[in-house]
């Protein structure tokens, strides 16, 4: 009984990693992602008989560019990376030792009428390697975030992400990352390699993403069987 418990516990405890470790190759967390929304202002209350109210006064002087919390910017999505790396090297040395034909008692070691105590040693090592490596990814498109945090020095911290539904599944885009209010383009947008500390994300679920990931035992032996 204590051996069929044992094998019990040890097939749930695998299903368990497994589980977990299909959990961990999903996506990031959506949740860190969520619009942030505008601190409500405290208004004074208003006051009867008054031409202007402070509710429903509007700026004429400000522009559209986002600078408080909750107000949203355009981000065109340029990342394009490319690198490269090749390597080779050559290798070879040659060596010989002769010692020569040894003289003793003033006449040479023969046997046959052969020197039998010369010795000669040859050597010849040769090494020769190569390898490449490549790698180009490119993202473009428009994605709209939110200010979640205005820093001190007026930085702002921008959060977001973009759902499409497809018929065969959904893709997703995530960014977050710090902006300059300089940076930010008289239409409200900035470029996405203009972004300090930017996370961007592009992934999907669905039938073609499910097609596109290894199945469940292949995960896991490829995750947990080299130990």
């Amino acid at each position: 009984m204590n051996i069929c418990r044992s094998i019990v516990n040890a097939g749930l405890a695998a299903i368990l990693v497994v589980l977990s470790a299909c959990a961990n190759m999903g996506g990031a967390a959506h949740a860190d992602y969520r619009p942030t929304p505008p601190p409500q202002p405290v208004l004074p209350p208003a006051s009867s008989g008054a031409i202007y109210q402070p509710a429903r006064g509007l700026s004429l002087f400000e522009d559209v560019k986002a600078r408080r919390v909750g107000d949203t910017v355009t981000i065109r999505l340029a990342e394009k990376t490319q690198a490269s790396k090749s390597a080779s090297s050559d290798a070879s040395k040659d060596s010989s030792i002769d010692t020569g034909i040894p003289i003793i008692g003033g006449k040479t070691i023969t046997r046959n009428g052969k020197d039998i105590l010369n010795s000669e040693w040859e050597t010849a090592q040769e090494f020769s390697g190569k390898g490449s490596s490549s790698q180009s990814n490119s993202l473009s498109g428009n994605i709209t975030v939110t200010v979640a945090e205005v820093y001190a020095n007026g930085n702002l911290f921008v959060r977001g992400e973009k759902w499409l539904t497809l018929n065969q599944g959904e893709e997703f885009v995530q960014i977050s990352g710090i902006i300059r209010p300089v940076d930010i383009g008289s239409d409200n947008s900035v470029d996405s390699y203009k972004v300090a500390d930017a996370r961007i994300t592009y992934s999907g679920n669905g039938t073609l993403a499910d097609a596109n990931r290894p199945g469940l035992l292949t995960r896991f032996f490829l995750k947990l069987w080299p130990l």
